[in-house]
C-alpha cells in the first residue's frame, strides 16, 4: 500500500520542528555511538512525530548550491553536532566533523511536480553517523502511514509514482541502497566519508537570503574558516548567468566525482571529474576508457570536444540501461536538463 501524502506544512513540521536536541550523555548521543544501531529511527530521538510544533535547539538545516540528482527526489538536510562541539573548516574537502555528529537526509516525492507543496510523501531518511571508529551509513524506510522509519542494512525496492512538471505519470521502483552500495559511493580511500558538505557546496545564500556558512560561523559550528567572501563557491547548473563550463564541471563534481576521483571507488578508470581537475585527460578529454565495457558502445573516447555524441561520458550520463547508465547507483530516471547541459560543456570545448 502506498503511503498517505502529507501537506508540505506538516512534512516540514516532521522534518524540521520535531528533530530533538542531541547533547553529550543524551540518549540520543547513546544511540549514535553504539556499536548495533536501533531498529526504529524514532529510537534515537530526533523525530518525535508529526504533532512537533518548535524547533529543536541544536538541529541546523543546511541545502547544497547543486543537489545530487537522485531520481527527481526532494531532498531535506540536517547537521546535529554534539553539544559545545564545531565541524573544523577545510578549502576542499568535506569538514572535519567531531564524534557525535549525525548527518540526516530525508527523501520525500511530491504527488505532482506541477504543485510540489500539495503534498510530500517520505520514502527514507539517510544517517551519517560520527563514531569514534568512523563514520557509519544507515538507511531507513518510512512505514505507511508516516509515523516513523526502520532500518533496512539489506536495503529494500519501493514503488514510486508521481506526475511530472509536464503532466505525465511516472511510475518506478525506486532502491533503497544496501549498505556495501552506501560504501560504494562514500568511500574515500576506502574509509566512509560524507560527499556533500563541502565550502564550495555550502557557501551560498539560502532561502532566507542569508549564507548559510556566515550562520554556521557565528553559532559557533565552524572553527578555523575565513571570511565566506575567501572561500570557494559552487555555480548553480541552473542559473544561466554562469558560464557552460562552470555549470557542468560543478555537476560533475557533486553527481560524478565521489567515485570518480584519485582516492574514490572508480580510481582505476582513470577518470577524474573534482571540480579541480586540471589535467585534460584525466577529466577524460581524448582520453580512452579503461574498463567501460559495452558502456562505451561505439565511441572511443571518453569526451571528445566538440563531439557530444561521439563522447562516453555523455552517453553514459544519458542512459537509463543498467550496466551503462552513469552515475551506476542511486538512480532509476534520466536527467534530461543535466544532459543539456553536458552537451552544451562538450560542444564549447575545442
Amino acid at each position: 500500500m502506498l503511503a498517505r501524502f502529507l501537506p508540505i506544512s506538516t512534512l516540514i513540521g516532521l522534518l524540521v520542528a520535531s528533530l530533538l536536541p542531541i547533547e553529550a550523555g543524551a540518549a540520543g548521543l547513546a544511540a549514535i555511538l553504539a556499536d548495533k544501531p536501533p531498529k526504529l529511527l524514532s529510537e534515537f530521538g530526533f523525530f518525535s512525530g508529526p504533532s512537533a510544533n518548535e524547533v529543536a535547539k541544536g538541529v541546523v538545516s543546511y541545502d547544497l548550491v547543486t543537489p545530487l540528482f537522485s531520481d527527481n527526489a526532494v531532498k531535506f538536510r540536517y547537521v546535529v553536532l554534539p553539544d559545545g562541539k564545531a565541524a573544523r573548516y577545510d578549502a576542499d574537502e568535506v569538514f572535519d566533523f567531531p564524534v557525535g555528529t549525525v548527518l540526516i537526509k530525508s527523501f520525500t516525492f511530491p504527488a505532482d511536480f506541477r504543485e510540489p507543496d500539495s503534498g510530500l510523501k517520505l520514502i527514507e531518511t539517510r544517517l551519517l553517523l560520527r563514531q569514534e571508529a568512523g563514520w557509519v551509513a544507515l538507511a531507513y524506510v518510512w512505514n505507511d502511514d508516516q509515523s516513523d522509519a526502520e532500518l533496512k542494512v539489506a536495503g529494500k525496492r519501493l514503488p514510486v509514482s508521481f506526475i511530472d512538471k509536464g503532466g505525465n505519470p511516472v511510475s518506478f521502483e525506486y532502491a533503497v541502497p544496501n549498505r556495501n552500495q552506501c560504501k560504494g559511493c562514500h568511500a574515500i580511500n576506502g574509509e566512509i566519508s560524507p560527499i556533500g558538505p563541502k565550502a564550495r557546496n555550502l557557501n551560498h545564500t539560502n532561502h532566507s537570503g542569508v549564507n548559510q556558512l556566515e550562520t554556521w560561523i557565528a553559532n559557533g559550528m565552524l572553527d578555523a574558516a575565513p571570511d565566506v567572501a575567501d572561500m570557494p563557491a559552487a555555480a548553480d547548473w541552473l542559473d544561466e548567468s554562469q558560464t557552460v563550463e562552470m555549470r557542468a564541471r560543478t555537476w560533475l563534481d557533486v553527481n560524478c566525482a565521489h567515485c570518480h576521483r584519485r582516492e574514490g571507488a572508480a580510481s582505476n578508470s582513470g577518470l577524474f571529474l573534482t571540480f579541480g581537475e586540471s589535467e585534460p585527460v584525466a577529466l577524460g578529454i581524448l582520453k580512452r576508457p579503461v574498463a567501460a565495457g559495452r558502456g562505451a558502445g561505439n565511441a572511443e573516447y571518453d569526451i571528445v570536444p566538440g563531439k557530444p555524441d561521439a563522447s562516453i561520458l555523455l552517453n553514459r550520463v544519458a542512459s537509463v540501461e543498467p550496466g551503462v547508465m552513469m552515475p551506476e547507483l542511486g538512480r532509476n530516471l534520466g536527467d534530461p536538463g543535466a544532459v543539456a547541459l553536458l552537451r552544451a560543456w562538450i560542444l564549447s570545448l575545442r
